[in-house]
């Protein structure tokens, strides 16, 4: 099976990156991303680390154009906007995985506590 790859970047780290490019006097592509590479399987047993009960990991095949490779090279954006990202992949997991369980909570009480209106008459979650 061959394997992808990519870097994952945080998303206040892209935010920043973005943001001085914008407001820099560059116009040419500048990557910014993150160049710390690992296959998408090891991003998805860290991932599964996180949880008791992780579901099974699910294979698929690689869509034929899909490049296998995904490392940006920022060397361009260190030199030209002084940036380089900062928030490493752990950390990112963790306020990402910490952010969804916020949100999914805020959700489910959000679906408890206020009845959906459907054709004009309240709808009580089941």
């Amino acid at each position: 099976m061959e394997s992808k790859h990519a870097g994952f970047c945080y998303v206040s780290d892209l935010i920043e990156g973005i943001y001085r490019l914008m407001m820099s006097n560059e116009h040419l592509p500048t990557n910014v991303g993150n160049p710390g590479e690992i296959t998408i399987l090891e991003f998805a047993e860290r991932i599964r680390k996180h949880f008791e009960n992780p579901p099974p990991i699910v294979f698929e095949p690689l869509p034929q154009d899909d490049p296998k490779r995904r490392c940006p090279d920022i060397t361009k954006a260190k030199r030209v906007l002084k940036w380089e990202p900062k928030v490493g992949l752990e950390e990112g997991l963790t306020l990402t995985l910490a952010y969804l369980r916020r949100f999914m909570r805020r959700n489910r009480k959000m679906e408890i506590e206020q009845p959906q209106i459907c054709d004009g008459g309240p709808v009580v979650p089941a």
